[in-house]
This record gives C-alpha cells, structure tokens and sequence, in this order.
C-alpha cells in the first residue's frame, strides 16, 4: 500500500494487483528485475525415513532422480482418477528432509490429501506447514546480482546454483534458482519478521515491485500453466501439456 499498489482479494489474501503500470513491471522482470511477494503460497517441511516412498505414491513425477541435496522438481498431485489436485514444487535436502511449496489457494485440500495418503499408506513421516515463513521471487537477468548487492553473505553458497536447485543460507532462509515468469533470478523462503527489510533493500537496489496482473502475464508468454484455469481436478496432466518421463 505504501508503494501504491492497487491491492485485491486473491483467495483469502490481500494482493497487490499492481504498482502502476501492468506493463512497465512486465518490461522490468524481462529487461532487468522485479520481485513479487508471494508469501500467500504454502512452504511445507516433509521429515521422516519414509519421506521418498510417500513422495513417489503422492506425485506424478518420480522423485527418484532427486539425488543431490538442494536439487528440485516439478510435478503434479493427483487424485484418485488422474486429475490434479495441485502443482508444486518438492526440493531435497536429505533422505528424511525435503520441502514443498504448494499454491496459496489449494493449500489446505493439499495438507489434508497428502495427510490423508500418509495415513493410507502408513508412512512414517510429518507435514509441518511454515506460515511462519515469506517468499519473494526476484525475477530478470539482472535479478541474481541485484540479490548478491542486497545480500552479499548469500553470494558464496548461491552462485554456482544450477535452475531447479536451491541453498540453505544461514539458519532458516532458503534461496532457489526457480521462478514462474520464465526469466532466471531466485525465489527466497526466509523468516516472515525479515520479508519487509530484504523488500526495502531490494527496491534500493532498482528492482521493481510487480503483482499479481504482472505474473499473469510473464508466465503466459512463457507458456507456464495456471492451476485453475489451465489444470484442475477434472484434468489429467497429458491434457494440460504435462508430462513426464519415468524412471525406471
């Protein structure tokens, strides 16, 4: 608000819309960069031995190939016909630690669904969701650096990072090389009490607040589907474009 965002409800949560012009933010995140606060999504910590065999019954993607600690993946939830009850991410730390990070409107389906399936199963693990935690995904070519001026202590553990990896920085901040508008930067999970300085630091820094009318329209034209709209639980992932290849 103090940044004169035009804010709207966005299930259940107060969103900026957007700052200004729609259009400039879009220009932004693909000539230089913005971030968005996208608190509103749910991290969930998954711990326990059984933490694999319950990812690989709950997914549609096979977390078998998830070897390297940090290293994320993509995929789908299903429900008992094929249909998507949520797409997300699941990042590997350890055989018994991982995350996921599921979206804000789905999220409570999404606990109970994967707390239903560890019950079924008998798997031995726990779901701890962290509302404790903000997110704010810096997006552009210049959106890694800008990140490294605001926060030179992460530089070191975040630069060789490849796409689709992430890095435990300090005690409880996450920092991955993911994104939803198909340019590079970082998504960072950090303590929610530090969201506001890492916002401030940022925007000294020339990256451009952006909203939601924004990350509609990059993740659009970088062909990324939208739970909701392009997928939901009538839809199986073929009929969504999503595929993938199993590992056997």
């Amino acid at each position: 608000v103090e940044a004169g965002a035009k804010m709207v409800d966005f299930g259940g949560w107060e969103m900026p819309l957007a700052y200004g012009s729609q259009l400039e933010e879009h220009h932004a995140v693909r000539r230089d960069a913005g971030m968005f606060d996208v608190s509103h999504m749910l991290n969930i910590d998954l711990r326990g031995p059984d933490a694999r065999p319950f990812l690989r019954r709950l997914l549609a993607n096979d977390v078998a190939r998830l070897t390297v600690p940090g290293k994320a993946l993509y995929s789908c939830m299903l429900n008992f016909e094929g249909g998507v009850i949520d797409d997300l991410i699941v990042y590997f730390f350890a055989e018994d630690d991982w995350r996921i990070v599921v979206n804000a409107a789905t999220a409570h389906k999404d606990l109970a669904w994967m707390r239903r399936v560890a019950a079924a199963g008998h798997f031995d693990v726990t779901l701890q969701p962290r509302r404790d935690c903000a997110m704010i995904a810096v997006q552009g070519p210049n959106a890694r650096a800008k990140v490294w001026e605001a926060r030179p202590a992460w530089e070191s553990a975040t630069r060789d990072l490849a796409p689709f990896n992430g890095a435990r920085v300090g005690e409880s901040t996450l920092v991955a090389r993911t994104g939803y508008t198909g340019e590079d930067g970082f998504e960072v999970v950090l303590p929610a009490g530090q969201a506001e300085a890492l916002w401030r630091d940022l925007a000294a820094r020339g990256v451009r607040p952006c909203g939601l009318g924004a990350r509609d329209t990059l993740r659009l034209e970088a062909g990324m589907n939208l739970y909701g709209q392009d997928m939901d639980e009538l839809t199986q992932p073929g009929e969504a474009a999503l595929t993938w290849t199993v590992s056997l």
